[in-house]
């Protein structure tokens, strides 16, 4: 990617990194793309998840749109996936724009882009987004008539989006789920969702205050929910990250259930029937059971680099209609035009109600490789050279002479964090625990 977009947009640390000046600068280069492409005044909607900063960023963003020539509807807190959806809706929206940095802390935040049909930018066209954030043209700043101007959205786009959501699943009544909001984007929507299908549920971690969106709750910290639903009878958890755009689940033993062994699930309830087209689209993080799992259930597999922009695009070419990350980004298009936590949610519970599956039955779907991932603090600026560094080369050709075909190595910079994952997958438990560790451990000094 680009000097300012990454796999999921542009990131960084509110402020310092990610500052007002940049958001404005982007918005006006959005604009001025858009408008060119469209041959009209696009029209804008924003939403934002719960950091304190989104509020900082959503206005200058737009100011940026509206000098830009464009008019801008800014619908608050909102999953992402909220705005995708209301994005390829039929109302006349060109584009839609997320201040979200999803799963990271607070004081993080990022901005990510659709367009109109609900899918996120291609390359191409953020690449001139980055060309004229550097390099403004002459015209990009509008005057007079041509300024644009913010608008209202008419009625909840929340209760819009939720009514949506809900009519794609079975009445979930005589379930019991606990529910993980992260404190972030689906504590507007969650509620109402799961309201309207029965179920009996409790909700937690729904109070946000600006800097505790996905302090030690929601996809990345399961250790509470897992508490919950075993110690209170549950049937299972289902967690969101700070924009709802990821679940990950739990089962009724407070066991985790992760994006890999839900894609599988999935898979296989879709193609008994008769929904499922070809099979399902992962990414390279994606345990090397789930590929085992789908061969030999007569499903086919396609791998992609990580991030869900580059599964859907692989989805669309090929005709395929699931696929997602193990981190609990999942995509089904029959519904959705990008990874949808709460559609996940309610696909997965109402296929629990239609089969009678425990979810503790999906934890017996495949068999899991070892894996283990360990994130090392690198600099972005450093980070996407550490792979070709000759010690860190070493130590992959090390481990691949080690496991063979029974095992692997990954080493890849993250896309929205200054850091390294070093992931290392394989039979043995302990070999994995080693070499991992081996391979983290070679980085910072190497990186320096």
């Amino acid at each position: 990617m680009g000097r300012y977009f990454g796999t999921d947009g542009i990131r960084g640390v509110a402020g310092t990194e990610l500052t007002a000046k940049l958001a404005y600068d982007a918005a006006l280069a959005t604009a001025y793309v858009l408008k060119k492409d469209l041959g009209k005044k696009p029209l804008f909607i924003v939403g934002r998840d719960t950091r304190r900063s989104g509020d900082m960023i959503c206005a200058a963003l737009s100011a940026g749109l509206c000098a830009g020539g464009a008019d801008v509807c800014d619908l608050g807190v909102l999953p992402t996936p909220a705005v995708a959806y209301l994005t390829a809706g039929s109302r006349e929206v060109d584009a839609g724009v997320v201040v979200s940095a999803s799963h990271n802390p607070f004081e993080h935040n990022g901005i990510k882009i659709f367009g109109g049909g609900g899918y996120k930018l291609s390359d191409e066209r953020e690449a001139r987004i980055e060309k004229y954030i550097d390099e403004p043209p002459e015209d990009a700043v509008c005057d007079g008539a041509e300024i644009g101007v913010r608008k209202e959205w008419k009625g909840d786009p929340a209760e819009e989006y939720a009514a949506f959501v809900a009519s794609k699943s079975e009445d979930l009544d005589g379930l019991k789920i606990a529910v993980d909001c992260a404190n972030g984007a689906s504590y507007r929507t969650a509620k109402t969702i799961f309201g309207a299908l029965g179920a009996e549920c409790t909700f937690i971690n729904c109070s946000p205050d600006g800097v505790n969106i996905n302090d030690r709750c929601g996809s990345t910290h399961l250790e509470g929910l897992s508490r919950l639903v075993k110690e209170g009878g549950f049937d299972a958890g289902v967690a969101f990250d700070g924009d709802a755009d990821r679940c990950l689940m739990v089962d009724e033993n407070g066991e985790y259930i992760d994006g890999d062994r839900m894609i599988c699930a999935l898979a296989e309830y879709l193609k008994d029937t008769g929904r499922l087209r070809r099979g399902a689209v992962v990414t390279v993080m994606s345990n090397l059971g789930l590929h085992d799992f789908l061969r030999e259930n007569g499903m086919e597999t396609r791998t992609t680099a990580v991030g869900d922009r580059y599964v859907l695009e692989e989805m669309l070419k090929e005709g395929f209609n699931l696929g997602g990350e193990q981190s609990g980004h999942i995509i089904m298009t029959d519904y959705c035009t990008t990874g949808d936590g709460e559609m996940t949610a309610v696909q997965m519970l109402s296929m629990l109600k239609k089969t009678g599956l425990r979810a503790s039955d999906l934890l017996n779907k495949i068999k899991s490789f070892a894996q283990v991932m360990i994130n090392v603090e690198v600099s972005n600026k450093l980070k996407k050279q550490v792979a070709s560094l000759p010690e860190v080369k070493a130590v992959e050709a090390e481990i691949r002479d080690l496991f063979g075909e029974n095992g692997r190595i990954l080493i890849r910079p993250s896309g929205t964090e200054p850091k390294v994952r070093v992931m290392v997958e394989g039979a043995d438990e302990d070999k994995v625990k080693l070499m991992a560790k081996k391979a983290a451990d070679v980085i910072p000094a190497a990186a320096r």
